[in-house]
């Protein structure tokens, strides 16, 4: 019962990323999304509704949101917010550009939020981008709801007792990825680079890659121990061991893959050969399935090859 009941939280968390590549979203969607609160750590937190996992720092000094999902939520999310800590919400870090992420940001500015994220972010939400893999444009975001604060490499917060470092890691999911690490509290936020319980979209057209994808992960891996908890992209809170089964078939995919390239095989025909086969039943049956994570993996290959 325990293992099916993990399996319905994975899918209905990972299938909400799906809203990610949505044209619009519509408040009247969002009527019924109940935001939950996952207590991590003393004072650090996970918030789940629709879109990317939320994380939170709160304490004396204030609240330190990473992400906040869409803008309709936004009420919800500040409620859950406000049960957790009557602190200010000082600070709201973008994970990476994509509208399930970032989708709060002018309504949290404009409460007195101070928006943070990578060069690249800024740079991606202030101009229309097309994201290939489901061929659909994405307009211009609100001047209001571009972060205000930008950095390149990395960033450190001193706040409610802990040391929450920020920093970048190239051509991952997109080229703007940032990894979140509360030291103090052990605990790991990880954006769209881990997709708990599924295969990962990887926005190619964004700048994003299964070898940075795999060596991101590794980075994380190094920095953790058996007792850090990890909050993906999606899918339910996670450990290092879950990490690593993430990341064995991640490399196996990709080496599934590259095999089939090497013989000349073309999109039609290495989807046929089902390289993912071995991984359909756990990481098929959320976000993606095989054949569609195979095609993005087989266009990001063919293309760093050409």
């Amino acid at each position: 019962m325990k293992l099916s009941v993990r399996a319905c939280l994975v899918a209905l968390a990972l299938s909400a990323a799906a809203l990610a590549v949505v044209p619009r979203v519509h408040a009247q969607a969002m009527e019924d999304v109940q935001i939950e609160t996952v207590e991590v750590a003393p004072g650090v937190y996970m918030l789940v509704g629709r879109g990317g996992n939320m994380g939170v720092s709160a304490g004396a000094d204030g609240v330190f949101l990473v992400d906040d999902q869409y803008a309709p939520l936004t009420p919800k999310i500040v409620a859950a917010l406000r049960a957790i800590s009557d602190s200010p919400i000082r600070f709201v870090l973008n994970t990476h550009w994509h509208g399930d992420h970032v989708g709060g940001n002018e309504n949290l500015a404009a409460a007195g939020a101070l928006i943070l994220a990578h060069d690249n972010v800024r740079t991606r939400m202030g101009e229309e981008q097309h994201m290939e893999a489901f061929d659909r444009t994405v307009p211009p975001a609100a001047e209001g709801a571009l972060p205000v604060v930008t950095f390149s490499e990395n960033l450190t917060f001193y706040l409610n007792g802990d040391e929450i470092d920020v920093f970048h890691l190239e051509n991952a999911h997109t080229d703007g990825d940032v990894i979140v690490h509360f030291r103090a509290a052990n605990v790991v936020h990880m954006g769209d680079i881990y997709f708990a319980g599924g295969y990962p979209f990887i926005d190619v057209s964004a700048g994003g890659c299964i070898d940075g994808m795999i060596a991101a992960v590794e980075t994380v891996l190094e920095m953790v121990d058996d007792g850090t908890r990890i909050i993906p992209g999606h899918g339910p809170l996670s450990d290092k061991a879950e990490l690593q089964e993430y990341h064995d078939m991640l490399v196996a995919v990709r080496e599934a893959i590259a095999e089939q390239i090497a013989m000349g095989k073309d999109l039609d025909a290495v989807i046929a050969a089902k390289p993912t086969a071995p991984f359909d039943e756990k990481w098929g049956g959320s976000f993606l399935e095989g054949d569609r994570f195979t095609a993005i993996v087989y266009s990001d290959l063919m293309r760093s090859k050409m």
